[in-house]
């Protein structure tokens, strides 16, 4: 699929001496932009969307963990075996 983009002079000028100081095209320096950019926020919504479930499980259970339950549990990792994580509460 061919889409054009239209870039103000000076961001065009920056796109192509990045290009060559890469001895990169212009065009696979904006493909690896954009890849890079929609990958990232693909990843911030899908930690969005868990996120919210998440809080809509809490509000529907009750159930969590405390910040300090949760940093003493990840503290343990890479420091023997590796534990189960603790148990939920109210």
């Amino acid at each position: 699929m061919a889409v054009s983009v239209k870039l103000d002079d000076a961001l065009k000028g920056r796109v192509q001496h990045l290009a060559a100081s890469q001895r990169r095209t212009s065009h696979w320096i904006m493909r690896e932009a954009i890849q890079q950019y929609v990958e990232r926020e693909e990843a911030r919504e899908s930690f969005r969307q868990e996120a919210l479930a998440s809080w809509a499980e809490y509000q529907e259970t009750g159930q969590h963990l405390t910040g300090d339950e949760t940093r003493t549990w990840l503290q343990g990792w890479g420091n023997g075996p590796e534990t189960d994580a603790p148990p939920c509460h109210e």
